[in-house]
């Protein structure tokens, strides 16, 4: 007798992630968004047809297979369910936090079509923290370390990308470096995103779990100032990948951008969540904290800055971005957070200038109103200035998060390294730069983008350094997933 698949009743609303209070969390720098238990991760779960279009699926720059994992959580297999998420995500934890999974595997969900989108994220950070839980007590066996297949890699950069790279490289049998310019690993995981929405000891984990399986991480190490590219090759590495981001900020260059007081918000985070200015006086980072302070822009970073400013003691943070609301690259929930703990946003508005008192010190942010006028290249109306439409915010600390470029010490270093723009690497699809054997993925590459991104090119460039490699001692290549049965976890 042949029974037909029961079809599910569609649940429309996603089950709610509990949250701390805004009037509480505005004072402390403890995560906003509390997870799931797991009762609440599988009824989430529930939720998803697995429909055959599997847009979840294509959506995702690492290629996570999203109704596969879910359904392991429907069905409370929570081991299968991570393994699955590992087999393509090298950390888990972080994006399940800050991957904008609506406009990327939720985007085209079919149950979103009807209403709530499924909370993939959500799910996957869950399952992801459940396991870090399992290995904490010493419940999962530890990694499986690949055979060595006799070649070193060097990876400049642990940031998303470079992490992702030497996840999958480790797995493949290489040796595998990673140098990082700071003192502590994560790249912008660690000095640009607060503590409120990515705890550091998270990132940490995420580390640890590769060195689990023998990568090797050496910090203090600015590559291009010192040793160079070429110093890596003579020391043995066969094949390089840069993932650098993209952290040199950019200003206005406006009148007072000098006065004291004026931050940008790489130095502002890096302060802050790097150094731990947060947690003054144990650590005795400097740091102005601001009474009324202006941040300028309208993306992510914009809004981390502004929160963290709250969190930092201010009593007055203003949001000034030229653009509306409905403009803001920043994430939904970011901006509806930032509302939520008392973010004024000044739209559709432009600094000119700085004001400064007798002690060189800011004092006020003169600012014009605009409007939106005709659309660009790219379709998007550009903001035209109002006239006669000054106005001036009293301010003592400003930040600006107005986007940032690759830092240029690298490339000015290593001769034949194409570059364009404004320093962004030259790269392929796969990653292969204009010199042999170098490869390049993330910020570095396409300018300042998301987490998920650089991992997704840092995925990408492993399956090419692995192929190159193999070309070079003569073995027919093998995919990233086929190579090693290792978990990193």
């Amino acid at each position: 007798m042949s029974t037909k698949p029961v079809k599910k009743t569609l649940i429309r609303e996603a089950v709610p992630m509990p949250e701390q209070e805004a009037a509480e969390r505005r004072a402390n720098f403890d995560e906003v968004a509390l997870g799931y238990i797991e009762e609440a991760a599988r009824a989430e779960a529930d939720r998803c047809i697995a429909c055959p279009a599997r847009q979840c699926v294509h959506n995702c720059p690492v290629g996570v297979d999203v109704p596969a994992f879910i359904a392991r959580v429907a069905e409370g297999d929570l081991q299968g369910a991570a393994d699955i998420l590992h087999d393509k995500n090298a950390l888990p934890r972080v994006t399940g936090r800050v991957c904008p999974q609506e406009e990327q595997c939720q985007m085209k969900c079919s149950v979103g079509k009807a209403g709530d989108a499924v909370s993939v994220g959500r799910i996957e950070r869950f399952v992801a923290d459940w396991e870090a839980e399992q290995i904490r007590l010493g419940n999962v066996p530890p990694p499986v370390k690949a055979a060595s297949v006799g070649q070193r890699v060097a990876v400049i950069g642990s940031g998303p990308s470079g992490l992702t790279c030497a996840a999958d490289l480790i797995k493949l049998g290489y040796g595998v470096t990673v140098f990082e310019a700071f003192h502590r690993p994560g790249g912008v995981l660690v000095y640009g995103i607060p503590e409120f929405r990515l705890p550091k000891e998270i990132v940490y984990s995420e580390v640890a779990a590769l060195e689990r399986l023998g990568v090797e991480f050496k910090y203090d190490h600015l590559i291009g100032s010192g040793q160079t590219i070429a110093d890596l090759f003579a020391d043995g590495y066969e094949a390089i990948y840069i993932g650098t981001g993209a952290g040199l900020p950019q200003f206005m260059n406006i009148p007072g951008e000098n006065l004291a007081g004026v931050y940008s918000a790489n130095e502002y985070l890096t302060r802050v969540n790097l150094m731990k200015a947060f947690k003054f006086p144990e650590y005795a980072t400097p740091i102005k904290r601001g009474r009324n302070v202006a941040v300028v822009g309208g993306g992510n970073v914009a809004m981390d800055a502004a929160r963290t400013a709250l969190r930092m003691g201010a009593e007055h943070v203003y949001l000034i971005y030229r653009r509306g609301r409905q403009e803001m690259p920043a994430r939904a929930e970011e901006a509806v957070h930032a509302e939520e703990e008392g973010i004024e946003f000044v739209l559709q508005s432009n600094p000119v200038r700085y004001l400064g008192n007798d002690q060189g010190f800011v004092s006020g942010i003169e600012c014009v109103k605009m409007e939106m006028g005709e659309p660009d290249a790219s379709g998007r109306r550009r903001p035209v200035v109002v006239p006669a439409s000054e106005f001036t915010l009293e301010i003592d600390q400003a930040i600006l998060a107005v986007g940032t470029t690759p830092n240029p010490i690298l490339a000015r270093s290593t001769p034949g390294l194409e570059t364009r723009g404004k320093g962004e690497i030259v790269a392929d699809e796969e990653g292969a730069t204009s010199l042999p054997g170098v490869f390049a993925g993330g910020d570095i590459v396409t300018g300042a983008a998301t987490v998920i991104t650089a991992m997704g090119a840092g995925r990408n460039a492993a399956t090419a350094i692995d192929r190159y490699l193999r070309a070079k001692r003569g073995t027919a290549p093998v995919g990233v997933t086929e190579a090693s049965a290792a978990t990193v976890s």
